[in-house]
């Protein structure tokens, strides 16, 4: 097996990680997403890393997983939270250690950083096999709940 190399996503990745939210949207909620709006949301984020950015781990020419990073500035603690969000990792390299190795390389990233307070996720209630996975990494679940409340967006 070909070892795995983690990066930053550019603009030839897009489709790809559109795909993989779409994917991973109707795998862990049953929701059918806008292919348009996936593929301009995907764009968006690369071309302003303002609002984040896209980790990928390839092995070979395929992406075997994906994760993204948005920002939190906490004001309490003087500091950013990167929080994980949209976890991809294509069912054939499930259990292969994709996600391990892109957690690990986000972990140094944000040691880095020097102002990065930490980071965090949420996860669905019912998803099992995640959280005991985020939990073996040194993740603990938080004592906080989250609400949320749908807007209409645009279509532009």
């Amino acid at each position: 097996m070909t070892d795995l190399v983690i990066r930053r996503a550019t603009p030839s990745d897009v489709e790809v990680i559109a795909a993989n939210n779409r994917a991973m949207a109707l795998e862990t909620e049953g929701k059918v997403l806008d292919t348009s709006a996936t593929l301009r949301g995907a764009a968006a984020l690369i071309a302003d890393e303002g609002k984040g950015f896209y980790l990928l781990a390839e092995r070979g020419s395929e992406i075997a997983g994906q994760l993204m990073i948005t920002y939190e500035w906490s004001d309490w603690r003087n500091g950013i939270f990167w929080w994980i969000q949209s976890v991809y990792v294509s069912p054939a390299s499930r259990r292969g250690g994709v996600f391990r190795a892109l957690y690990r390389r986000l972990h140094e990233m944000a040691a880095d950083a020097g102002n990065v307070c930490g980071i965090r996720l949420y996860v669905e209630t019912a998803n099992a096999r995640a959280q005991a996975t985020y939990v073996a990494l040194g993740m603990q679940r938080s004592h906080y709940e989250l609400y949320e409340l749908d807007l209409p967006l645009s279509s532009s």
